[in-house]
């Protein structure tokens, strides 16, 4: 593979992986030129419970996407997520000098390293630090503080955190597939690369992604993050539902849920029915359309609840002027938009995947937004034309490694 020109995107979900190759053209677009999936084996919420199980997924899919491009996959970015992932909102200051000076690149280190300086837990490890907003003698909302005068300079920092071990099992499943792991990028931040425009994020907007086994949610205002969360609700429960409401197996409830899912029974004809395959050999059974629709209603209603409740307590229902995106799988489902706007009292919208060229048809479904920001990610961070190798390093040295990217990009 030639080194700087592809980039390539791995995203190990609870139902799929998907594997994505990108192209970076001679107008340094960026063209989707390859894609693999398979069947999830070894995941619960987005943590790898079996190894060898998730490796052959991870080849199955790396397979078909270099059987698709005619590519060979040497190195990829490889999103992480699970219930074990937690944000926490920080802030630091320091005195820039006795009086009044212009601010420098090396006082943005150490507001930035006071900032983080928090206790966390030794079996935890920072995977983003992501600077919200500088603030020199009172003065807030200043993006890039470089050569601006102050005797004072004050930051709020996201840092996101998770468990070491499960990033680790992620990392070794993709090495063990023959792929070097060049670093892992947060879902959250995948998916909002995907589907969110700068001028959401600016006036505010909450992104939920509703995957299989869980639901990520993160809340962006002045144009970055300000909160994620992890529901432990996803696509997967309004399929268990379906099996156990219609007596039927798992595979056909997936199918059925997929065809003729919908959150709202006013939304179909009361003649309106479906074909429900029975358990272990029984005929199947013909029944209304709305009967189905009465058991997605309430799990739809309390994952919309739950992320409802989560940004009330958190304190940011009234930043969100550019109101609700759902992505993801589970946002496929009809009428969840319109629940979601009953509930939030805010305009909501169904986020597909844009910014990418080439073969992007398809990939035009929600579901495939965080694998599409696995590749937009990186490329608009400008870290595919860099030869940072951040996978094996200390702690310290990957989350300053990641700043100085983020400086390059502002000073």
């Amino acid at each position: 593979m030639k080194k700087g020109r592809y980039l390539t995107g791995i995203d190990i979900g609870t139902t799929k992986t998907c594997v994505l190759i990108g192209e970076i053209n001679e107008s340094d677009e960026l063209e989707l030129v390859g894609m693999g999936q398979s069947e999830s084996k070894g995941l619960k919420k987005g943590v790898i419970i079996d190894l060898e199980e998730a490796v052959k997924s991870v080849k199955r899919a790396i397979e078909e996407a270099e059987l698709m491009s005619g590519i060979n996959i040497e190195s990829a970015y490889v999103g992480v997520a699970g219930a074990h992932i937690k944000g926490i909102n920080s802030r630091g200051a320091i005195a820039v000098g006795s009086k009044t000076r212009e601010v420098r690149k090396e006082d943005i280190y150490r507001v930035i390293d006071a900032a983080r300086a928090i206790s966390i837990p030794a079996d935890r490890t920072i995977i983003h630090l992501l600077p919200q907003e500088f603030i020199i003698d009172g003065q807030d909302g200043i993006i890039d503080p470089t050569g601006i005068y102050g005797a004072r300079i004050e930051v709020c920092i996201h840092l996101i955190t998770g468990l070491i071990s499960s990033i680790q099992n992620i990392v070794a499943c993709v090495n063990k597939a023959g792929v070097e792991v060049i670093d892992t990028i947060l879902q959250h931040l995948a998916c909002s690369e995907a589907v969110l425009p700068p001028d959401e994020r600016e006036l505010g907007v909450a992104l939920i992604d509703i995957g299989g086994g869980t639901a990520n949610l993160s809340v962006f205002k002045k144009g970055n993050v300000w909160h994620t969360g992890v529901l432990a609700l996803g696509g997967d429960h309004f399929t268990n539902d379906i099996a156990v409401g219609l007596r039927t197996p798992i595979p056909e409830a997936e199918n059925i849920k997929r065809k003729y899912g919908c959150v709202s029974p006013a939304m179909v004809e009361e003649d309106e029915t479906i074909e429900v395959p029975g358990m272990g050999g029984l005929k199947p059974r013909i029944l209304p359309r709305s009967l189905l629709c009465e058991i997605i209603q309430p799990r739809a209603k309390e994952i919309l609840n739950l992320a409802y409740e989560e940004i009330r307590k958190e304190g940011y229902g009234k930043n969100l002027n550019s109101g609700i995106v759902l992505t993801g799988g589970g946002s496929n489902l009809a009428g969840i938009a319109e629940a979601a706007e009953e509930l939030f009292n805010l305009p909501v919208r169904i986020g597909s995947p844009m910014g990418i060229g080439g073969l992007k048809e398809v990939v035009n479904d929600p579901m495939y937004s965080t694998a599409v920001g696995l590749l937009l990610y990186p490329y608009r961070n400008k870290v595919a034309r860099e030869s940072w190798q951040v996978a094996s390093l200390g702690l310290w040295d990957r989350t300053t490694t990641k700043l100085r990217r983020w400086l390059a990009g502002i000073i």
